[in-house]
């Protein structure tokens, strides 16, 4: 029998097939190569690749400096701030009885709500995210100080942590706030935060404030843990330095008490008042109203107005004239000019602000009475433009005075012609900050030697307490005599303490103040000339106290006073001088024996109420006690806040049942701010001090409660 052949299958490969392998595994081969012994493929830094995989770099963050008053007390510091979040995972909780998410949204959010201010219902909107790890709580539940930490921690919710960072606080508030400016946190592409100065001190100091940031690299596992035993690389942070400034707590509290005053009793655009040691030029304090808290920021004007925003000054400027006159020899105090109008070679008809004049009269007397006239014959018969710019040069006005401050503005000293030369004489035309107009009066509280202004008392390394940095007393220059300088004090004398002279609002009897005024007109910025409604002035003030043996230099002016009524500024300079007086123990009232005490406020929550009345009474506080719970929830004014006792200090108790307090008699702002703390919604009717509110005191307190202040001027 014939075997058969067994069938084979065969398989055939086609050449070319085998050819296309061959080529593409030659180019995986060439690819590994290149890779393996390439630093750089495709753009992509291998190396570096490889080691962000295996190394990780922590940024250790430098603490921004702080910044102190003369005698210490903190006027900006970093605190901790933290960050609310909600952990929404089921997964988060391996016990159930001790969960790690929230597991009652409803009570959850009813908790949080009168803590963060928001609504019940806008929290359960964050709460309700569907399929959401984890969530925040938009603005409101950023930022949150350590006491309200501290609130939602008492309440053991589940789920509820926080992330904590550091903020710059402002603990006086609405104090010094243009001069310290504010810094704000900003985010960066890395999620790191940095704090970085805006405005003031803030802004000026800010690289010296900030320190510089360190790091620390090292290798990671898979869970980004650092592997033990491997190396790290690490730059210690270098923290930033602390400011003292020359700011005298004190003289501070009573410039921004008095312009509290102006604001409750008073209309204007602007109030500003700037006050220097006679004797070294150091700056003691400095304020605008309105003015903003630096917390909050709630900021209308972003210039400081003392250093960054010139104006005409008006008749202060008379001095500097006057000044001009006598070191140039021409000066005659006894020579006559008839007063009332003065016609200018081109016609202009420039006027005294008693256009009738008061007949012939000295220069002298020209002086005390702010006579335009008489400034203009003096320049007239024996100057120039040349001698009175070369004159306000010397003095410093049309440059910048070098105050650590941002945005210093020179000031325009722009004038040619005859009007222009006149007018710039009396202050109109031209244009200077109060500064300047500081740094010029030191010259008539040194005998004639200019000091420069300054504001930076010391720089301290707060790790060392090396001061790396000492501000003190610097002559610029000698730009008047002796006797120029007695004449001037002696003519500023007569024009505060005379009769009948335009200073005669500033006069206080045993108090030896001395000043110059100054009303300016507003140039109309639509066209030529100047605004003529009764409102549109600048009424100023140039003045040192005492004459002899001088304390301090004082420099304030307001922008359109409410009818033109100048009683504004005159009353908040006497305030002032007379707390200056008691406070270096200078008044001439024989029966004060001790100078006039401050108090800073303490913070007194969670505080008994009984042991806090009794401390603020023997300190001689006024106290008034809002309900009568045994201890204290709130309190205004808030700490950190100076007072002296002719203050209230409201503390708020834990009554269950609080009532509506008596508010008349206090200011606007006084009472606003107590009746908010209440959470009482308030309508503001006039301006001033309270009269009457339309809710009777001891109302019981109730939920959307709404009251109406009616307000009336002091004086």
């Amino acid at each position: 029998m014939k075997k058969k052949k067994s069938k084979r299958n065969d398989i055939k490969i086609n050449k070319f097939v085998i050819l296309i392998a061959l080529f593409l595994f030659a180019i995986m081969i060439v690819r590994t190569l290149q890779i393996a012994l390439s630093k750089e493929v495709d753009g992509t830094d291998l190396q570096a690749l490889a080691s962000r995989r295996t190394t990780k770099t922590e940024v250790i963050k430098a603490n921004r400096g702080t910044i102190y008053t003369a005698e210490g007390e903190v006027l900006a510091q970093n605190v901790s701030s933290y960050k609310l979040i909600a952990y929404l995972s089921e997964s988060r909780t391996t016990d159930p009885d001790n969960p790690q998410h929230v597991v009652d949204k409803d009570y959850t959010a009813e908790a949080l709500a009168p803590i963060l201010g928001i609504s019940k219902e806008e929290i359960l909107r964050y709460l309700n995210r569907e399929g959401a790890y984890q969530v925040e709580f938009g603005n409101a539940g950023k930022g949150l100080t350590e006491l309200t930490k501290e609130k939602i921690e008492a309440l053991n919710l589940p789920g509820i942590d926080f992330e904590e960072s550091f903020k710059r606080y402002y603990p006086k508030g609405d104090f010094l706030s243009y001069t310290i400016g504010y810094a704000k946190e900003q985010t960066e592409d890395d999620d790191t935060v940095n704090i970085s100065g805006e405005m003031g001190i803030e802004k000026e100091y800010d690289d010296i404030l900030r320190g510089e940031d360190g790091y620390v690299t090292y290798q990671k596992d898979l869970q980004g843990y650092q592997i033990a035993g491997t190396p790290e690389d690490r730059k210690d942070a270098e923290d930033g330095k602390d400011i003292y400034l020359t700011i005298n707590n004190n003289i501070q509290f009573f410039v921004e008490q008095a312009l509290d005053e102006a604001e409750a009793n008073y209309d204007y655009e602007w109030f500003t008042i700037l006050i220097a040691d006679a004797n070294t030029g150091a700056i003691l304090a400095s304020s605008t109203s309105p003015s903003f808290d630096p917390n909050f920021r709630n900021i209308t004007n972003y210039l400081d107005i003392n250093v960054a925003s010139p104006y005409e000054p008006g008749s202060t400027m008379k001095i500097f004239t006057y000044m001009a006159a006598m070191e140039n020899g021409v000066y005659d105090g006894n020579e006559l000019y008839h007063s009332g109008t003065y016609t200018t070679t081109d016609g202009t008809v420039i006027g005294d602000w008693n256009r009738a004049g008061w007949g012939d009269i000295s220069f002298d007397r020209g002086f005390a009475l702010s006579s335009n006239v008489g400034v203009i014959n003096l320049i007239d018969r024996h100057m120039n433009a040349g001698m009175l710019r070369s004159y306000f040069k010397k003095l410093g006005f049309g440059k910048k005075t070098g105050i650590e401050l941002p945005n210093e503005a020179t000031g325009d000293l722009d004038f040619k012609y005859e009007t222009e030369i006149f007018n710039a004489g009396f202050g109109q035309g031209i244009t200077t900050t109060p500064i300047q107009n500081i740094q010029a009066l030191t010259a008539l509280t040194n005998n004639g030697v200019m000091l420069k202004p300054y504001l930076v008392s010391k720089i301290v390394d707060p790790d060392t307490g090396e001061v790396i940095y000492e501000g003190g007393r610097k002559e610029i220059d000698t730009v008047a005599s002796e006797t120029t300088v007695n004449k001037m004090k002696d003519l500023m004398w007569e024009t505060v303490n005379g009769t009948g002279n335009t200073g005669t609002g500033y006069r206080l009897e045993g108090y030896d103040l001395i000043g110059k005024t100054g009303t300016a007109q507003i140039a109309d910025e639509t066209g030529g000339g100047y605004l003529t409604g009764s409102s549109d002035i600048i009424s100023s003030f140039a003045g040192v106290y005492p004459k002899e043996d001088s304390k301090v230099i004082i420099y304030a002016s307001v922008k359109r006073p409410s009818g033109g009524n100048q009683a504004v500024i005159w009353k908040a300079i006497k305030e002032i001088v007379v707390n200056i007086s008691k406070y270096y123990g200078t008044s001439p009232d024989q029966q004060e024996t001790t100078t006039l005490q401050t108090y800073t406020l303490a913070n007194y929550q969670n505080k008994a109420t009984a042991d806090v009345k009794t401390t603020l009474e023997n300190e001689g506080m006024n106290v008034r006690v809002i309900g009568s719970g045994d201890t204290i929830i709130n309190q205004y004014p808030s700490a950190a806040s100076t007072v002296t006792s002719s203050n209230t200090v409201f503390l708020i108790t834990n009554d269950t049942n609080l009532t509506v307090p008596d508010v008349t008699g206090l200011g606007s702002k006084q009472a606003e701010a107590l009746l908010r703390l209440l959470n009482i919604t308030v309508t503001l009717n006039g301006t001033g001090y309270v009269t009457s509110q339309s809710v009777a005191p001891n109302t019981p307190i109730t939920d959307n409660l709404e009251i109406t202040l009616t307000l009336s001027p002091k004086f």
